[in-house]
């Protein structure tokens, strides 16, 4: 039976947390995930009142500091009888651990808690290998379970999840914290008495990319336009400085991340690899790919796999919704007046983004997709097609492709509207030959459905039945289990 918690979503990962705490055995839990999406409220929530020892890394600082931190954190929870003075390496604050943890009575397991560790593991430190040491020393024989979390994803995996040396296979469970669903974002704002339309919780979702935090501070009232106003462009909003705490918090140079991100901002349907290094100049080396490691582990950006399967042709689209909104609406406005969201909304250059905000959302809500096309049981790749085209003929994308193991592949459409869409008969002749060519350049024996996930449906017509299959925006509430 799963535990049930009083916060909202986590709850698989709180029962995976919990099996860890009750296990027979000590345990190593890493967590990672973005800034912001939550990480070090879930664990205090879970274990809350069985945390024996915390620590949390110090932005930017030496491991003097760093040092000076653990003195500070042990005099607290160990409360020796003579305080202790500022170890003079982590192989002596280490030790002191041990020593305190032996001379405990009982038998229940310890949970010992690091937070930020990246930023404890300063360079010539030696953090990650004596946390390494004291793991395989003592506390893998002590029933204890060691929690580390950090917001820097792609160096957690890197250099702890794959560590090379004394932490090589020691990690006994990963849990990557993902931003919330729109389920989870609609039973948050429930919880904080908040109703919107599911259509104004897209939007909202639009711009916060169901980040708990950022959720989390709106107010009971308000419209979804006076939520996203007082998030972005009222003074002391918690969104009008966050781009720029939102990468270096993650990264030492952050300039080549944010490079990446800005051209990808810049072209909605994604680059591949090339095409980057052309947009951002940045070298065509290994570099290029840590960085994009980095920000996709992180969940900012999202490989596209081609239908072709040409690695090559890999494209990397930008999924972080506020990162998209804020370049695309805030970076630039000077005039940030209490109507500033309310002018955004009623442009052509809204309507435009939203379309491709929705076709994110769709990409995040698969799982949703699939179980509303009654296939969550079959096995499938989930794609995207580019024909480049030629001087004799236009070439054209498909973003979205669900390539099922019982030989139907399904060409998804994704349309974000007030009310119904109207499938005209150009669009009908568009999607026609789409779908011929798509045939005709793959080779494909494969039957082939066109699929429209759209807000609220299409318009009864004769046309709207060139779809075999047509999904509305409650299709993507549906909870993920």
């Amino acid at each position: 039976m799963t535990t049930q918690y009083t916060f909202v979503g986590r709850q698989q990962e709180a029962a995976k947390m919990e099996e860890l705490r009750i296990s027979s055995r000590s345990e190593m839990l890493a967590i990672v995930g973005r800034r912001r999406v939550g990480k070090t409220e879930l664990i205090r929530e879970v274990f809350a009142g069985k945390i024996i020892f915390e620590i949390t890394g110090i932005q930017h600082a030496k491991t003097t500091m760093q040092l000076k931190n653990f003195r500070d954190k042990f005099n607290q929870f160990a409360k020796p009888d003579i305080p202790v003075k500022t170890p003079s390496d982590w192989q002596e604050a280490f030790n002191w651990l041990k020593t305190w943890l032996q001379n405990l009575p009982g038998t229940e397991k310890r949970i010992l808690f690091f937070d930020e560790i990246p930023w404890m593991a300063t360079p010539r430190s030696m953090f990650l290998e004596l946390l390494g040491h004291f793991w395989n020393d003592y506390a893998s024989r002590a029933n204890v379970l060691v929690v580390i979390c950090g917001s820097a994803a792609g160096w957690m995996i890197k250099k702890v999840v794959h560590h090379k040396g004394s932490l090589h296979n020691r990690i006994t469970h990963l849990i990557h914290l993902n931003p919330f669903t729109l389920a989870e974002t609609e039973e948050l704002l429930r919880s904080k008495g908040i109703t919107l339309e599911r259509n104004h919780i897209l939007q909202l979702y639009m711009v916060t990319g169901g980040i708990p935090y950022y959720l989390a501070s709106l107010s009971k009232t308000g419209s979804v336009a006076e939520h996203i106003n007082r998030l972005c462009f009222e003074q002391g909003g918690i969104l009008t400085d966050e781009f720029g705490k939102l990468f270096s918090s993650l990264y030492d140079k952050a300039d080549n991340h944010i490079a990446i991100i800005r051209a990808l901002a810049t072209k909605w349907k994604g680059l591949t690899r090339t095409e980057l290094v052309k947009e951002t100049s940045l070298s065509d080396g290994g570099s290029i790919n840590r960085f994009l490691q980095e920000l996709e582990a992180s969940d900012f950006i999202t490989t596209v796999a081609p239908f072709y399967k040409k690695k090559k042709e890999t494209l990397y689209r930008l999924t972080d919704n506020y990162s998209l909104f804020f370049l695309k609406f805030m970076e630039d406005r000077k005039n940030r007046g209490a109507v500033s969201f309310l002018k955004i909304q009623q442009s052509q250059a809204w309507k435009a983004w939203t379309g491709y905000a929705f076709e994110n959302i769709c990409l995040y809500h698969i799982t949703q997709i699939k179980k509303a096309l009654g296939i969550s049981g079959v096995a499938t790749e989930v794609s995207g097609f580019v024909h480049k085209g030629s001087e004799s003929e236009a070439g054209f994308q498909i973003d979205l492709l669900i390539d099922r193991a019982d030989q139907v592949i399904h060409l998804c459409e994704m349309k974000f509207y007030d009310g119904p869409f109207t499938i005209t008969k150009s669009y009908e002749e568009q999607l026609r030959l789409r779908r011929t060519r798509f045939r005709e350049i793959t080779g494909t024996r494969k039957t082939i459905f066109l699929t429209m996930v759209s807000t609220y449906g299409l318009v009864e017509n004769s046309l709207k039945y060139s779809f075999e299959s047509q999904l509305e925006q409650n299709a993507l509430f549906e909870p993920q289990k």
